[in-house]
């Protein structure tokens, strides 16, 4: 299984026409505000920090280049070949290496691991991206790539976001300047129910080991000025000695 070439050539198309500049894109918070924050929640649980770091829909790397400052070995992964050209040239340095990987698609998860061994995973704001049918093969690919000793950190707007991404998009201005492109280029936010998405982590046969909410920013500011946040909710996962066997795929 793969994602759909309409998938695929939306966030191609989006990142082609993405500026280079960080924080024009909407979700390109600074990693302060957002990476920073998620890895003081991930670091406690962290068997084996000498792991490779997979930041996957790692989009222009912003978070993997801060990632990179923080672990020895970190991979920039995205679906979009562009995302990943504009990773790349933004880290001239090469702190970190950056690929085109497709996290539905079995096989290339399972080349990434053969390579890699077992690796911690920083997701953040993919999941509700994909298709439905494609959440649970992602997953199971992240639970491939995490393997016996990795963890996952997995960050995901919570239904409550919904309305507030609506309201965005049908004020009567119209959508906030860095979200119209999402919609120009078909690319509409769906949805996952929040409980939803730890019962994909288990039946990837990993366990929640811990959990939480936590406002998602964005670059975007409401008419008052304000900073746009987005409620999410975020876990952390791996498996352990008494978890549940990898789901069958």
């Amino acid at each position: 299984m793969s994602v759909t070439s309409r998938y695929r050539e939306a966030w191609e198309g989006f990142w082609r026409e993405a500026p280079e500049e960080q924080g024009a894109v909407f979700w390109d918070a600074e990693p302060a505000l957002t990476a920073g924050v998620h890895l003081a929640l991930f670091e406690p649980h962290l068997t084996d920090p000498g792991l490779a770091m997979v930041d996957l829909g790692c989009g222009n790397g912003t978070q993997t280049r801060f990632l990179a400052e923080r672990f020895g070995h970190v991979v920039g992964a995205d679906l979009s070949g562009a995302a990943v050209d504009h990773a790349r040239h933004a880290d001239p340095a090469g702190q970190a290496t950056y690929r085109v990987l497709d996290a539905v698609e079995k096989g290339e998860t399972e080349t990434l691991h053969a390579e890699l061994g077992d690796v911690n995973v920083y997701v953040r704001g993919v999941l509700h991206q994909a298709e439905p049918d494609d959440r649970q093969p992602m997953v199971d690919g992240i639970a491939a790539l995490v393997g016996d000793r990795g963890r996952l950190f997995l960050v995901e707007l919570s239904e409550a976001a919904k309305p507030v991404l609506l309201g965005l998009a049908q004020s009567p201005a119209g959508p906030p300047p860095k979200l119209a492109p999402i919609f120009q280029h078909g690319i509409a936010p769906g949805e996952v129910a929040d409980d939803a998405v730890p019962e994909y982590v288990r039946a990837a046969g990993l366990t929640v080991l811990a959990s939480g909410e936590l406002p998602l920013t964005t670059t975007e500011s409401a008419p008052n000025g304000t900073r746009i946040e987005l409620p999410s909710k975020w876990l952390v996962a791996g498996r352990t000695n008494g978890g549940a066997p990898p789901r069958a795929v």
